[in-house]
């Protein structure tokens, strides 16, 4: 699937992520905690946001709803980016335990025992990602459904932030919740650096491309002044190349061209923009490079299928929608 943990990413493409991660409340915490004895099988629903589980004993097969099914090995983590139903077993034949709703009312996690007393024996953490705004959904949309990591002499910050978790969770302390958030987002902080400096030239968009030692600071000028009227000439110079090669470069490290990447850095800062700030939409549309309201409003409307106006509007109205509801939990047979 993906190859091992590795630590190496340019600082250049380091803002770029620093600055995308800040801008959302990125939060999470851990569900269930499961020990399974052989024979066993875990079915998981689609649920509206990423799932996580790390396999911290025995082994296991994941099956997706589409027939792909990936062995799994003491120390893996997997990252079911989009939530896509999918299952767990030892035994295929095993009934499954019918996960119904993976959210869970209660801060505090407990461990099921689901399975035979057979072994091998095997351990699973299990828990979410979720983000509160939808500005993030284009870096979730560059990962791969299926995000697998697998154990290295360096991934030893995997089995810490987790052991940390499910300390934290073992007792209703004040502020758990905050602190569980807050260690989830680590968490997927470092598996994001992991898998982008796992990535070969080419995967991963921009997100892969922050790395090149080219494109990566082409993108952090881009991401620093989306406003200026960049030319490939210009910004290729800035980068100590061509126009033509670094087109070229742009376009296949990145997925599409410079213009399209900066026209959608623009709208991605202007969505920004009508969320947290009251600021009159001229002045956002001066601030991402447009002089006149007009324009930009024609531009945003066909990029977000809304006008700013209603955009912001929108976002008001939805802005206590945005996380899922924890109201309720369902473990059943």
């Amino acid at each position: 699937m993906l190859c091992p943990i590795v630590h190496r990413i340019s600082l250049g493409g380091m803002d770029i992520l620093a600055q995308v991660l800040d801008r959302v409340r990125l939060g999470g915490t851990l569900l269930f905690h499961f020990e399974l004895g052989h024979p066993w099988n875990l079915a998981l629903p689609a649920r509206p946001y990423a799932l996580f589980h790390y396999l911290s004993r025995g082994s296991a097969t994941l099956a997706l709803e589409q027939g792909d099914e990936i062995q799994m090995t003491e120390g893996d983590f997997v990252v079911i980016t989009r939530g896509e139903p999918h299952v767990f077993y030892s035994d295929r034949r095993a009934k499954p335990l019918q996960i119904m709703d993976i959210d869970r009312s209660s801060p505090r996690l407990g461990v099921v025992r689901h399975g035979g007393r057979a072994k091998p024996l095997s351990t699973m953490i299990c828990g979410n990602f979720t983000v509160s705004r939808p500005l993030f959904g284009s870096v979730l949309e560059l990962l791969p459904p299926v995000l697998l990591l697998k154990p290295t002499a360096d991934s030893g910050w995997l089995e810490a932030i987790l052991r940390r978790m499910v300390s934290e969770s073992a007792l209703e302390r004040p502020g758990q919740s905050v602190a569980l958030s807050r260690l989830t987002e680590v968490l997927f902080v470092e598996v994001l650096r992991s898998w982008i400096a796992s990535l070969s030239p080419g995967q991963g968009g921009w997100l892969g491309a922050i790395s090149d030692p080219h494109i990566g600071p082409a993108l952090k000028l881009i991401h620093e002044n989306p406003e200026r009227p960049w030319t490939l000439s210009d910004l290729g110079h800035r980068v100590g190349l061509g126009r033509s090669v670094f087109s070229a470069r742009f376009t296949r490290l990145v997925g599409q061209s410079m213009h399209r990447y900066v026209v959608e850095r623009r709208m991605a800062e202007a969505a920004f923009l009508l969320e947290t700030s009251d600021e009159p939409i001229a002045r956002i549309a001066s601030q991402v490079g447009y002089e006149t309201a007009a324009a930009f409003s024609k531009l945003f409307h066909r990029h977000h299928g809304l006008s700013p106006g209603r955009y912001r509007a929108a976002r008001y109205m939805d802005a206590s929608h945005l996380q899922p509801d924890d109201s309720a939990a369902t473990v059943s047979d």
